[in-house]
């Protein structure tokens, strides 16, 4: 039987790939770093402070992060810098044009990791979707520099969907499955989210990590004897400026520094907590039940890494009771959020235990907003 015989138009998800940077910031490390920069800006301007023309800055602690956000460490790429109090931003060298971009070094590493547990050769992939919240040029698209590092003869594009990116990445893959324009795709997701934070915001300062994601959808009559059939995907954006990021070639920094602050990541923590919760959670009820799942029935979840609260309210409203761990698994604590990659990171680690015919979701959700849920069943 030929390979095009062979093919069903069913998609499935054949494996995942994950590269974790070996730098590691504590919140204990991050806090004490943060706080010396407040000692320092206070002191440099306390005459403006007493005559109330500029206002102290408050100092951070590891139970205030912690009770915000679940986070006790993340990973990143350039700790050193991040810890100064006199940068606090990631810095490296600039690349050259003849060199592998940083974002394409990573996920490279994700998806070879991904191709191998698949036992798939590179040469094999027909696309390279790299779906991330940040891209680290325009154009060429970092999907297509991916795609010639592996040696993929087809093609590639990069899509941002910010928090939500994999997951609108895997729906695209899928509908190449299912419409015969692809056997095999790449789902590719390099989050410096490092890169967007404001190290110097105290409501902020302790969101983000580093990691990069790869998923291998594919068509189900080539995929390996142990696969997860996507059993139905869905897609929900509704605009919103709780979330913003409003760095772009024609809005960038002013050379002065002015309207630095929205260049970065911003949001509006309590409006997204209480409009993202009820809107996840009724998407991920109503599709379950569309698809002929009970959404109660659901074997694991899991969700995007941005809060633990969050997670904890989506869960319960999915499942009609409190999540336990192993309902809902977390790495946020460990990973912190890394945008897109949250949830395939969450499934990349603890997925391999569920037994054949156990049904569980994907789902991401962020800014735009923006929420995307992939329902699966592990085959073995």
């Amino acid at each position: 039987m030929t390979q095009s015989e062979k093919l069903t138009g069913r998609p499935v998800i054949s494996a995942t790939g994950l590269f974790t940077p070996s730098d590691t910031i504590t919140n204990e490390e991050l806090v004490e770093s943060f706080n010396r920069y407040v000692e320092r800006h206070n002191a440099d301007n306390a005459a403006a402070i007493e005559a109330g023309d500029v206002e102290a800055l408050q100092a951070s602690s590891v139970e205030f992060i912690e009770k915000a956000s679940g986070i006790k460490a993340r990973h990143v790429m350039a700790k050193g810098p991040i810890l100064d109090p006199e940068i606090m931003s990631p810095r490296w060298p600039e690349r050259s044009n003849e060199e592998l971009s940083m974002l394409a070094e990573i996920g490279v590493k994700a998806a070879r990791q991904a191709l191998e547990r698949a036992g798939r050769e590179a040469a094999e992939v027909d696309a390279v979707l790299c779906a991330a919240s940040n891209m680290e040029r325009p154009y060429p698209a970092m999907a297509i520099e991916i795609q010639q590092e592996l040696g993929i003869d087809g093609f590639g594009f990069d899509m941002n969907v910010a928090c939500s990116s994999a997951t609108f990445g895997i729906q695209t893959a899928a509908d190449y499955i299912r419409s015969g324009n692809a056997r095999s795709v790449l789902v590719i997701s390099p989050e410096i989210t490092s890169g967007h934070l404001n190290w110097r915001d105290r409501d902020s300062h302790f969101i983000f990590g580093d990691v990069a994601t790869a998923v291998l959808v594919e068509d189900a009559g080539i995929a390996p004897a142990t696969h997860w059939d996507i059993l139905g995907t869905k897609l929900k954006t509704v605009f919103s400026n709780n979330i913003r990021n409003n760095f772009g070639f024609l809005n960038r920094a002013s050379p002065d520094g002015e309207g630095k602050a929205d260049k970065l990541f911003v949001q509006e923590g309590r409006k997204v907590f209480k409009e993202v919760v009820p809107m996840v959670a009724e998407m991920i009820v109503t599709e379950a039940e569309n698809f002929g799942l009970d959404p109660q029935g659901l074997r694991r979840l899991w969700l995007h890494q941005a809060n633990a609260g969050m997670n904890r309210l989506i869960a319960q409203r999915v499942l009609g009771h409190e999540a336990t761990a192993d309902e809902s698994p977390t790495v946020l604590d460990t990973y912190a959020n890394t945008s897109s990659a949250g949830s395939i990171i969450a499934f990349h680690k603890h997925s391999d235990d569920l037994k054949a015919g156990d049904t569980g979701l994907i789902c991401s959700f962020g800014a735009g907003y923006s929420a995307g849920a992939v329902f699966v069943r592990k085959v073995a």
